[in-house]
């Protein structure tokens, strides 16, 4: 019969665990209920710079805290009152809190209680993470560098085995009577664990392993790595286990479909050498890093987005004064020959047209959220009901149109035309991916969202009450890789000349800025529904009052314009004098005020606010008012940032027309007369 080992002789599977403990990034530490030392693991007495005389079985948790507090780790004070306090507040319950070592670095402490009495508690270096957790490449360096680290202890660990072999034998005692214990810790760790034979048969995991795969705890083990983790993940791990197994460390990243959720994992494989120099396996250390991938798309996205709002928000101005002058002529145009069917059939449909510029240039600074809303109370049937005739006459008759809304009312707090902006892109969109006719379909109803819906977090809005808005088509639909890049903008399937591919995006920005959310789903064959939801309002709707102000303001008063571009301001000049008012004009605002203090006639200032030169607009319209509180004035906008910095002001938005300007100057008159 064999020999039996003597009953203190260190066990193999405790020497393998206590080598994988002393592979972790983190460090550990077990105290008993008497608060002595249990286990612990090379990176704790490494984290504290504690010395190696501490590290023994039955080491008081006093005496770590008194090497602490005379190095000046808890700041100045008695040392031995120091050592009470930190005694006092030993682990009575689950704690996760962070120190700031005397040296700088940051430690984070997880502590939890053990079920025999005394605690268990995870040591983590996060200074780096503090500074870096947005920069997932930098995670990876620091990971793989622990690891070989780790690696290279391994490797001397034959050459200390001699002189730690008492030492080992009392830890391996202790680990014999406490293997359920260690188990608890392993478990514990927020790390997926294993170890993988040369036969890539698991031979331990630890519970969150199995989690990981949606596994009963325990049933990984004795299984290969292709039944645990599925063909898929198998595929795409296949190479790197192949490598581990010829003795090379491999980090790599993987994809898996987990609860109907992709998700992302980072491993390590680190090879277990044996004497022989064959490989016997290797270990494997995982962690969830879905979060790191959604954060670096948002990254992605949010600096697309940052692109387009600066390439608008420099045109915007400089393009506005260009649909001033056009539309400002051609109105003027219009009204001077009301009656000559000639000129109308030219000027209509290019003030048509300029008309159509001023909102593309709105929806997308709305886009790159710099245009602002007006949001307002709306039911959305009948706007729903009059888009639906427009769209009947737009799309050919092969194209059936249905709309269902599910109640008589539905109220949603939105700016009603950019909603309808974005419904029509969505229906011309379905007419495009429809070329042989079918059906298209328009709803509306109210959607409950709750926290814990999935549709909530699809829509990435909170929870709450919302307005439901859908358009479905039965089209050519789009595959996957499609879909994923449709709400990115300059992105279009369509050829060159057909599509900007901005009309999703612009809609996306819209909805998202009115506090609401996007969602699209397609499947090739089977058509797209792009939804979106508003949130929904209970205050009453009621038609707001149309301003019917077409009339010059009370003429008379001169005018001073201040305009630096001169097609703008003769444009303005006209439109002035059509409503009765002298003009006099400046080019900049330096001009404007010393017109201001020597010409006393002047009861009006229209200005523009950008302007170059030492002051602005804004400047402009504070020094006057500073001189001459009652003076009215009237600031010109072409970008709306330039809005917020006219303060109570009334601002008039180019490009305008002439009753635009009558009502400006009324308002600024009653304000005056405030």
């Amino acid at each position: 019969m064999p020999k039996r080992p003597p009953a203190d002789a260190p066990e193999p599977r405790h020497d393998m665990l206590q080598a994988g403990l002393d592979l972790l990034d983190q460090g550990i530490s077990v105290f008993d209920r008497e608060l002595t030392l249990v286990a612990w693991n090379r990176p704790f007495l490494e984290l504290f710079e504690f010395p190696e005389t501490l590290a023994r079985r039955g080491t008081p948790f006093a005496d770590f805290v008194r090497c602490n507090a005379r190095r000046g780790e808890y700041g100045p004070g008695d040392i031995e009152t120091l050592v009470a306090e930190r005694l006092a507040d030993s682990c009575a319950g689950p704690q996760l809190r962070e120190h700031r070592r005397a040296n700088g670095r940051l430690l984070q402490l997880r502590c939890e209680p053990l079920p025999q009495g005394g605690f268990v508690t995870l040591y983590s270096d996060v200074t780096e993470e503090r500074y870096l957790q947005n920069l997932s490449e930098h995670q990876n360096i620091q990971l793989d560098e622990r690891v070989r680290r780790r690696t290279a202890q391994l490797e001397n660990a034959n050459a200390n085995l001699r002189r730690a072999n008492a030492e080992k034998e009392r830890i391996a005692a202790a680990l014999g009577r406490s293997e359920a214990r260690l188990r608890l810790i392993n478990d514990t760790i927020p790390i997926l664990i294993g170890y993988v034979d040369r036969n890539e048969t698991y031979q331990y995991t630890n519970k969150g392993y199995s989690d990981w795969y949606c596994l009963p705890e325990g049933s990984v083990t004795g299984r290969t790595v292709p039944e645990v983790v599925g063909p898929e993940v198998y595929a795409q791990v296949a190479g790197s286990v192949r490598r581990a197994l010829s003795g090379e460390r491999v980090s790599y990243e993987y994809r898996m479909l987990r609860h109907g959720q992709t998700v992302f994992a980072h491993s390590t494989l680190v090879p277990e050498i044996g004497g022989d120099g064959q490989t016997l396996g290797f270990f494997v250390f995982s962690y969830d890093i879905t979060e790191q991938k959604r954060m670096q798309a948002a990254l992605l996205q949010a600096q697309k987005l940052e692109a387009v709002g600066r390439l608008t928000g420099g045109l915007a101005h400089d393009f506005n004064n260009l649909l001033t002058v056009i539309i400002g002529n051609l109105a003027a145009l219009q009204d001077h020959r009301p009656d000559d069917p000639a000129i109308a059939d030219f000027v209509s449909p290019a003030l048509q047209s300029a008309r159509r510029g001023v909102q593309l240039i709105r929806r997308l600074l709305t886009y790159s959220r710099q245009q602002p809303l007006e949001p307002q109370a709306v039911d959305i049937v009948p706007l729903i009901g009059d888009l639906t005739r427009l769209i009947r006459r737009t799309l050919p008759e092969s194209i059936t149109v249905d709309c269902r809304c599910g109640e008589k009312t539905l109220g949603a707090r939105v700016d009603p035309a950019q909603l309808e902006s974005a419904l029509l892109n969505f229906a011309l969109n379905a007419r495009d991916a429809m070329p042989d006719g079918g059906r298209l379909t328009i709803s509306a109803d109210f959607a409950e969202l709750p926290a814990d819906a999935p549709e909530t977090a699809a829509f990435e809005v909170a929870p709450g009450r919302y307005v439901a808005i859908a358009v479905a088509d039965d089209g050519c639909g789009m595959d996957a890789a499609t879909l994923a890049h449709a709400g990115e903008p300059f992105f279009t399937t369509k050829r060159l000349g057909l599509g900007s591919g901005l009309g999703l995006a612009m809609a996306q920005g819209f909805v998202r800025q009115s506090g609401g959310g996007m969602r699209i789903h397609s499947e090739p064959g089977r058509g797209t529904q792009v939804e979106i939801v508003l949130p929904h309002t209970a205050a009453p709707l009621a038609e707001a009052g149309i301003d019917e102000l077409l009339v010059p303001a009370a003429g008379g008063d001169l005018v001073l314009l201040v305009e630096d571009d001169a097609d703008v301001r003769r444009v303005v000049r006209q439109q002035l004098i059509d409503l009765g008012h002298p003009v006099i004009e400046a080019e900049d605002a330096t001009q404007a005020l010393a017109m201001v203090e020597q010409i006393p006639d002047i009861a009006i200032v229209v200005s523009d606010i950008l302007m170059p030169g030492e002051l602005n607009g804004r400047q402009l319209a504070e020094r006057i008012q500073q001189a001459l509180p009652r003076m009215q004035i009237v600031l010109m906008s072409g970008y709306a940032d330039e809005d917020g910095a006219a303060g109570t002001m009334p601002v008039l938005a180019k490009p305008f027309v002439r009753q635009d300007l009558a009502r400006a100057l009324q308002r600024a008159q009653r304000e005056e007369k405030a």
